[in-house]
């Protein structure tokens, strides 16, 4: 409050019953549901080809080479950099060689490719539709519905992020609506799900929402198929452009000024 003096509210014990603890036991519930449920509709993972795996290490070994290409000498770059340019421009790394202008058509037509963009529709429905559902049930039930005071202060920021749904400029920061409820569950639930699933499991939301925000960054759609043409062409553009500088550049005067060794030679050195 604004004087300083504390909020006297109560809670009905029957809110922490039938809204807040059904609430969090059903979101681990549906979050084992989708789990189980992907892995009956997607199966087994195919097992890449030779030609699939030459692919992704060609890609890779571009990127630790602009990574790391101050540890090799300005000679031994240039070589891997010209050869890798090359190859990335000829696609001598590329699946099938002779179709590498076809572009997403070509991807298209690859029964694999198809496979791979239904399952990844399949877990994006597994993870859209069971949260939209959840989130619905919460609005409509119990919307506006306080659940739980949260035991340490916190800041007048995290209002809007914990009383979601509840017009209340006044009431103290600690009280959690139950639609912020909600996502804290989302997003508070995958050491539960670990614990229970293991390490690789479908039932984390969050997994699928970074996954999906950093193929847009990418600017590819979740669910489609890389287009290794592009990526080799994208890495030959930014290693013609990395700067080399070894590490290992006058590495003897630089080990000698750092222990104080230049200065006593030098004088040796004179007498």
């Amino acid at each position: 409050m604004a004087d300083g003096t504390e909020q006297a509210m109560f809670l009905d014990p029957a809110i922490r019953d039938w809204v807040l603890f059904p609430i969090t036991v059903i979101m681990v519930l549906v979050g084992v549901f989708r789990h189980q449920l992907t892995i009956l509709m997607t199966g087994e993972p195919p097992k890449p080809e030779p030609k699939d795996i030459r692919q992704g290490k060609a890609l890779m070994r571009g990127q630790i080479l602009a990574q790391n290409n101050s540890y090799i000498p300005l000679s031994a770059f240039a070589e891997r950099k010209k050869y890798l340019c090359a190859a990335y421009e000829e696609g001598t790394y590329l699946k099938n060689k002779d179709q590498k202008d076809q572009g997403a058509a070509n991807l298209m037509a690859d029964p694999k490719n198809m496979e791979v963009m239904m399952d990844g529709m399949k877990k994006q429905m597994m993870g859209i539709v069971p949260q939209t559902l959840i989130m619905g049930w919460i609005q409509f039930f119990f919307s506006g519905f306080i659940l739980i005071k949260l035991p340490f202060p916190l800041g007048v920021r995290f209002k809007q992020m914990l009383q979601s749904g509840i017009m209340t400029p006044n009431m103290d920061v600690r009280w959690v609506s139950s639609l912020s409820w909600y996502f804290i569950n989302l997003f508070g639930l995958r050491g539960v799900f670990s614990l229970i699933l293991g390490g690789e499991n479908s039932a984390d939301g969050t997994r699928d929402m970074t996954a999906m925000s950093t193929m847009g960054a990418m600017g590819q759609q979740p669910g489609q198929p890389q287009d290794f043409n592009k990526q080799f062409l994208s890495m030959k553009d930014s290693l013609s452009i990395v700067y080399h500088e070894w590490d290992l550049e006058n590495i003897e005067q630089r080990v000698l000024v750092k222990y104080g060794k230049q200065a006593r030679l030098f004088k040796s050195s004179r007498k």
